[in-house]
């Protein structure tokens, strides 16, 4: 998962308001958001090649997300980043308990963000930092670099999300997370990727023959605990593959 754009409005109707894109190689194997056959409580994406997942909800409010943290020169990992979200979303450790886990075992993944929640709280915590940290309401979001880093492409899906908080509708979400216009080259980050590469990956919904945006994730959450839940997939060249509407 490349972008997360997200409200966080305890003791509102609608607390969490989540827009998330996912940007891998498409020849990565994964399914699309389902129910878990093996934990029917749980409802994410799912990758094939590692069997975790990047965003998805589980019994008792629960909601995690992931980032990656682009870096070129990180060493390889010894386990897939996915297994965070996928382990939070089928037990039932309090989130202290998991963070202070992830936290101990940081260092055996590559760089990553980590959004866990539940129906009273939501955490962040960048392995790159030394701890988590509950937030505080408001809008937020992650890319491939720390919370809120002002990238033009999360600063533009921020205001975007901001300007349909009074009805965000899954459409309304889904609509922002397609927008593939890429920034100037004088406003790119420099990641250490090259600036070809900087700017292909600039745009909130991405787009080319071998990486991209492959799958766009509206969730709103209600104050009641329902939760709804739309994903569109994507193949090469932001092909539209299909999409799959979940109300938990």
């Amino acid at each position: 998962m490349c972008l997360i754009v997200f409200a966080w409005r305890p003791g509102h109707a609608q607390p969490l308001i989540v827009a998330a894109n996912r940007d891998e190689f498409y020849a990565r194997p994964s399914l699309p958001l389902t129910q878990w056959p093996e934990a029917p409580h749980v409802h994410a994406g799912r990758d094939l090649e590692a069997g975790g997942s990047w965003l998805g909800i589980g019994a008792n409010g629960r909601f995690a997300a992931l980032t990656n943290i682009r870096d070129p020169h990180q060493p390889p990992a010894r386990k897939s980043r996915g297994e965070l979200v996928a382990r939070f979303l089928t037990g039932d450790a309090s989130i202290d308990d998991y963070l202070s886990d992830v936290v101990g075992r940081s260092a055996e993944y590559a760089g990553f963000n980590l959004l866990l929640g539940n129906s009273h709280e939501l955490w962040h915590f960048n392995a790159r930092m030394s701890e988590p940290v509950m937030l505080e309401p408001g809008i937020y979001g992650l890319s491939n670099a720390g919370l809120d880093t002002p990238w033009p492409k999360l600063l533009k899906a921020k205001a975007a999300l901001s300007a349909v908080l009074e009805d965000p509708q899954p459409q309304h979400l889904l609509d922002l997370l397609s927008d593939a216009q890429t920034a100037p080259d004088v406003e790119l980050p420099d990641t250490g990727v090259g600036l070809a590469t900087e700017s292909l990956l600039s745009s909130v919904f991405i787009a080319s023959q071998s990486y991209g945006t492959r799958a766009s994730t509206a969730l709103i959450v209600k104050a009641n605990g329902s939760r709804r839940m739309v994903e569109r997939s994507f193949g090469p060249y932001g092909g539209h593959l299909g999409e799959v509407e979940i109300t938990a």
